[in-house]
């Protein structure tokens, strides 16, 4: 593992924060060009993905935060908000979410084809984050006597003994989606639909690996919230498919 990459000056930059921000520039690319094909300006397209990353990381990084607090009583705010790692995807969801909502509606880009382009880049770059994750140790799965167990003795939290490298699991997961997104953009009648689902799968079957407490019926609090976004994703996956199509909801392929 890497968790510094190197200290310019005595500032350290981490591999999380430059797969971050990798993952961010390839999902932006992806986001404007899908964007392009429907006839709409390229640079509101990297508007949107700016401010939907910004609100994504922190409304992953608050939720991390408050989920710690919540599960161990600790008083640690700043330390935990400042930690290397620690984020939660139904977090920066919740967070991307909010900023596509106001930023869309700002532009006058209809909500559907904003999020229907956004999917398979958000699909993308969170596939290079879960690589972050992996690099500086966080997110670990249970011990396993696997060959492709890893130890993390610089983890969040430390281990020496070989663990399931579950981030590297959802890594190959959200690649595949993020392809399978891609070759559907002029297909499919909504892309944050198939999105929520293939993600929510993806989480759901990962936790499995995964020491994180119980909360309800034997599922843990990332489980609930990833059933959830499968059923959203059903939801309206079975309504854009009885809607009646037009231009503004799904572009034919140029």
């Amino acid at each position: 593992m890497y968790p510094i990459l190197f200290e310019p000056f005595g500032f350290q930059v981490s591999s999380f924060g430059i797969l971050v921000a990798l993952g961010a520039l390839l999902g932006g690319r992806l986001f404007a060009k899908a964007m392009e094909e429907r006839g709409f300006d390229r640079e509101r397209a990297w508007s949107i993905m700016f401010w939907t990353l910004l609100s994504g990381i922190l409304g992953a990084k608050l939720w991390y935060v408050a989920e710690m607090i919540a599960r161990t009583s600790s008083d640690l705010f700043w330390e935990l908000l400042t930690s290397r790692g620690g984020l939660t995807w139904y977090g920066g969801l919740v967070g991307g979410a909010i900023a596509v909502l106001v930023v869309a509606r700002l532009y006058g880009i209809p909500l559907r084809i904003a999020t229907h382009c956004a999917a398979p880049g958000v699909a993308a770059g969170q596939c290079l984050g879960r690589i972050g994750c992996f690099l500086v140790g966080d997110d670990y799965g249970r011990p396993t006597d696997l060959p492709w167990g890893v130890a993390f003795p610089q983890g969040l939290p430390p281990t020496t003994v070989p663990v399931h490298p579950t981030m590297l699991y959802e890594a190959a997961w959200l690649a595949l989606v993020a392809w399978i997104l891609w070759r559907r953009r002029f297909t499919a009648s909504y892309l944050l639909a198939e999105y929520l689902i293939l993600a929510g799968i993806g989480r759901f079957l990962d936790e499995f690996l995964r020491e994180n407490p119980i909360v309800v019926v034997g599922m843990t609090n990332a489980q609930l919230t990833a059933l959830a976004c499968i059923l959203c994703g059903i939801g309206l996956t079975l309504y854009f498919r009885s809607a009646p199509h037009s231009q503004e909801a799904v572009a034919e392929r140029p």
